[in-house]
């Protein structure tokens, strides 16, 4: 059954196990999980708990071993590899916490990568890519490599990459990981604006203090959704 409309996202009896020659680990286990649109959503909890796990089925990197994800209304359980593809490189966001930037290519570079693969034209993807930087403060970093900035300056740009095309949804992963407190506090502050402007957002994080920045938190356990949560 389809979702109501006010959830962008919606995932039913979602489970996901992992198989190592004879053992398997069940990591999720029947979660039910949804998010509003607007909504800005942190997943907490233990290492192994499985929140990173539940991101990477509902952000559609990776495929459940059953249960059914409808994003934004559709059933993307029943997408095909290159419709998969397709929906999320044109629907959705992604921030790492490495970053995962290429070596080669400066900060605009790395931003109109995604608009080019879209089939928009060099000179408007960078365009745009100079207009996202600015906005996450890096106007005076358009020409520079990753290995030129800093940890806080590279997850920056990385969150301007993600929101160039105007994802419906930005998934992150642990992205302060790697990050000291004043550039942690820096990139929440850029997901509280971009969250002010009506941006979805999902985060994973296993900081407690940088999941109460978020409007709502969903607590993992034994890879099921904690009561009262």
């Amino acid at each position: 059954m389809k979702p109501d409309e006010k959830y962008i996202i919606a995932a039913r009896e979602l489970k996901k196990s992992f198989i190592d020659g004879d053992k398997i680990t069940h990591v999720l286990k029947g979660i039910n999980f949804e998010v509003k649109r607007g909504e800005f959503v942190a997943i907490i909890g233990r290492s192994g708990a499985g929140k990173s796990t539940l991101l990477y089925q509902i952000s559609m990197l990776d495929h459940p071993t059953s249960g059914e994800i409808y994003v934004d209304g559709e059933n993307v359980s029943k997408l095909d590899e290159e419709d998969r593809v397709a929906f999320r490189l044109r629907e959705l966001g992604y921030v790492f916490q490495d970053y995962a930037l290429l070596p080669d290519l400066t900060a605009r570079e790395n931003v109109a990568v995604p608009l080019i693969m879209q089939g928009r034209s060099i000179a408007e993807a960078y365009e745009i890519a100079e207009k996202m930087l600015s906005r996450v403060g890096l106007s005076e970093r358009f020409n520079n490599l990753p290995s030129k900035l800093s940890g806080g300056e590279q997850q920056r740009v990385s969150i301007a990459r993600a929101i160039a095309h105007e994802p419906k949804i930005l998934f992150a992963d642990e992205p302060t990981a790697n990050l000291d407190t004043e550039s942690s506090a820096l990139v929440l502050q850029i997901f509280l604006e971009l969250h002010k402007q009506g941006q979805t957002i999902v985060m994973v994080t296993h900081e407690e203090e940088y999941a109460r920045a978020a409007q709502r938190i969903v607590k993992i356990k034994d890879g099921v959704v904690a009561k009262g949560e």
